[in-house]
Order: C-alpha cells, then sequence, then structure tokens
C-alpha cells in the first residue's frame, strides 16, 4: 500500500500556563515535540499513515513543559507518547509499532519473517548510532576514526534484500528508526567537522535521497515557525 497523502498540520505548542486538553475522554493524542528526533519518530508514522484526522497533536517546547503532562499523562516526562483506549504508551519506536498494528493504513512492520527479524535488528542499532553520534558531536576528535565504523554498518545493511534502498527493500519503521537522527548526523558534521557521512558510502547517499522523496519525512523537518 503507498504512503497516505500528508496533510502538513502544525498545531499550537503548549506551554508551560497552557490548560491541558481533556484527558483520556476517548480521544487518540500523540504528545510530542517538532524538534525532538525521537517524537518526529511518532510524527512521521502519523502522516505515513494518513492519521490526521484520528490523533490529535499536543505539541510541547521540551524547555518549558506544563506540569500536568508529568503529573497527569506521562510520568517519565517524555516525548512522544500516544494516549490510546485511556492508557499511555511511551518510548518512540514502542509508539511507532504501536499504531502501525492499531490503525489502518500503509503497514511499517514488514509481513515476510526474516524481513521482519531484520528491521527489529536495525531497530534496536538505531541506539547504537544514536550514541555514537552524540559522543561525536561532543568530541574534538576526528569524526572519520569515531563514527566510521558505525555509518559502515549502515552502508552494509542498506540492499540486504536487493529490491529497494531501504533497511528491508520498502519503507519500514526500521528506516524510520534512523532518519532523523541520520538527518542530524548529516547536517552537523558537515558543519562542525566538514566531514560528509555519504563519502564512499553509496547506498547510504541513495538512502538519504530516497527518503527525502517521503512526503510523511520532509514535512517533519523543523517547521518554519520554529
Amino acid at each position: 500500500m503507498a504512503e497516505a497523502k500528508t496533510a502538513v498540520i502544525y498545531p499550537p505548542i503548549y506551554g508551560p500556563d497552557s490548560d491541558p486538553p481533556a484527558i483520556f475522554d476517548g480521544t487518540t493524542r500523540l504528545y510530542l515535540s517538532y524538534v525532538c528526533p525521537y517524537a518526529r519518530r511518532a510524527w512521521i508514522t502519523v502522516n505515513y499513515k494518513g492519521l490526521h484526522g484520528q490523533v490529535q497533536f499536543v505539541p510541547f517546547d521540551l524547555k518549558n513543559r506544563p506540569a500536568w503532562y508529568k503529573e497527569k499523562v506521562y510520568p517519565l516526562n517524555k516525548v512522544p507518547s500516544l494516549e490510546h483506549d485511556n492508557k499511555i504508551i511511551g518510548e518512540s519506536l514502542e509508539v511507532v509499532k504501536y499504531i502501525d498494528t492499531q490503525f489502518e493504513g500503509p503497514k511499517l512492520i514488514p509481513q515476510d519473517p526474516a524481513r521482519k527479524e531484520f528491521a527489529e535488528e536495525m531497530a534496536a542499532y538505531s541506539d547504537t548510532f544514536v550514541k555514537n553520534m552524540w559522543t561525536t558531536f561532543r568530541s574534538e576528535g576526528d569524526a572519520a576514526t569515531e563514527m566510521g565504523s558505525t555509518l559502515d554498518h549502515l552502508e552494509n545493511c542498506l540492499y540486504k534484500f536487493e529490491d529497494g534502498p531501504f533497511f528491508v527493500g520498502h519503507f519500514s519503521f526500521a528506516d524510520i528508526a534512523f532518519v532523523t537522527f541520520i538527518e542530524e548526523a548529516h547536517d552537523v558534521l558537515m558543519k562542525k567537522k566538514n566531514y560528509d557521512i555519504t563519502t564512499g558510502r553509496p547506498k547510504l547517499g541513495t538512502w538519504i535521497e530516497e527518503m527525502h522523496k517521503i512526503d510523511s519525512y520532509t514535512v517533519t523537518k523543523v517547521p518554519p515557525h520554529v
């Protein structure tokens, strides 16, 4: 099934003095930040599945979260979280998979067992990627030395199934696990260390190009008013 048509919707940001929505009234809500790479995973998922009419966005400024979010919604006080059926689902990839299984729309979890298993492996590896990325950002060392092997692993994992440019051939939650962080690594390392993560990695370069053809992702890149 093809990507659902993406609507560009940016509801107003809830500030520290904002009143809460009518929590647990049966409405499905996605609590997020427009600029948080973890929260954008869930945002991309809502877009891809065409769920804007079913999921209400509750966006925050992460530096000025309203107290009621921690007190009444999600005690861990992180985003994203999803309010659905009078419960809260947290952790970004769990939210992505929950939305995919509970709502109609194009599927992000592969149906083929081998592809599903590999997607899970890649999603788990995204934690290693993010950790190494932040270490490299903070370091004064050489980016190629510090992050090269992590990026090479991604290069080697792409086209594993040889029928498409994504991790399991077609677009899946494995790609969502990485895209906002690869975007950040690509931008920051080029600006800060003059290091292009796609140099010598043609499959990664193609993957980035293909991701920019997916509207569900591109509309989540930093909104004009933020």
